[in-house]
């Protein structure tokens, strides 16, 4: 069972669109998640831009990945280093912390998430 930022059971993210490294919906992560997909974010405009200009398209359907693209107020697992860029930016989206995994700890202190906490 994995858990989340409070050391509780790990919630679901997001299912539309479908979300998580493994596509199950939750921001789980494990050894073959090399980009540490553990914040569960609430996509803003000004986020999918400042990814976009980092070379991660967020907003554009891969139908060929089943990707639908990204609108503000999607949920989505995003990588915690680009996470933390957005964050040093100005520009970090709103996180449910009940949805992202403990591993995000290892990146930012539980303190800086929770100013960003989602409700």
């Amino acid at each position: 069972m994995a858990n989340n930022v409070f050391g509780e059971k790990l919630l679901t993210c997001g299912t539309e669109p479908l979300t998580g490294f493994y596509r199950n919906g939750c921001c789980e992560t494990g050894p073959d998640d090399l980009g540490t997909h553990t914040v569960c974010a609430v996509m803003t405009k000004e986020f999918l831009e400042f990814s976009l200009l980092r070379g991660n398209d967020l907003t554009t359907p891969r139908p060929e990945y089943a990707f639908p693209g990204l609108i503000p107020g999607d949920k989505w697992c995003l990588c915690a280093s680009r996470w933390v860029e957005a964050y040093n930016a100005g520009v970090a989206p709103k996180i449910v912390l009940e949805a992202s995994h403990e591993k995000t700890l290892e990146y930012v202190p539980l303190e800086e998430l929770v100013k960003f906490a989602f409700y």
